[in-house]
């Protein structure tokens, strides 16, 4: 699908928030392979925070790339990450998606973690080096997403304001929504299962 310049839309587009998320993790979530996301916040924040404005509603996601990606993926998942890596340049990002939090569960049993593990990409190396190891004393959080695609993905440059280790930006993108990747009842037995889990 064709991603549409934002400066098409007009000037006067609100900005929303929008999470920072690997590419591939966006891709897989807009295919159904992954529900939910592992989360500690970036290395200026405290924690890991659900804006107000966010909190409750849909916000965008934002796609990121790395090189280290392709080793920190499942094998079985890999075919994501060329059309991934696309989507997130120098020069500009596509933006594909929007996001809800069905569930945000502190992981108080991190031993635990890779029974959840059908529900996201990466390995089990990843998760607990991206994530258990990163900023140890930190908690992490599993959020249980319903992904909403947009009807038309939206094309930016690149700006200094989208630069940094922050969780969350805002871009200037009044987006139309898709239908939702999976129903309320699929969401909310991945919730439980996660919370049974590592809650």
């Amino acid at each position: 699908m064709t991603a549409t310049p934002v400066e098409s839309r007009g000037t006067a587009t609100p900005t929303r928030p929008a999470l920072k998320e690997w590419s591939a993790a966006i891709h897989a979530l807009l295919d159904g392979r992954q529900t939910v996301l592992l989360r500690k916040g970036g290395i200026g924040e405290k924690r890991f925070d659900i804006p107000a404005e966010a909190s409750g509603s849909r916000f965008l996601l934002f796609p990121t790339v790395a090189h280290s990606h392709a080793e920190r993926v499942r094998p079985e998942h890999r075919d994501l990450l060329e059309p991934a890596a696309a989507d997130s340049t120098e020069d500009e990002v596509v933006v594909r998606a929007g996001a809800s939090v069905v569930a945000s569960i502190p992981v108080e049993r991190p031993e635990n973690l890779e029974s959840i593990a059908m529900h996201h990409i990466w390995t089990g190396e990843s998760v607990q080096s991206d994530r258990l190891d990163f900023r140890p004393r930190h908690r992490l959080t599993a959020l249980v997403v319903a992904t909403v695609p947009l009807v038309e993905p939206v094309r930016l440059a690149r700006t200094p304001d989208y630069r940094g280790c922050s969780s969350w930006v805002r871009l200037p993108v009044d987006p139309r929504w898709g239908e939702p990747v999976h129903s309320e009842a699929e969401l909310d037995r991945v919730a439980r299962l996660v919370r049974d889990s590592v809650g």
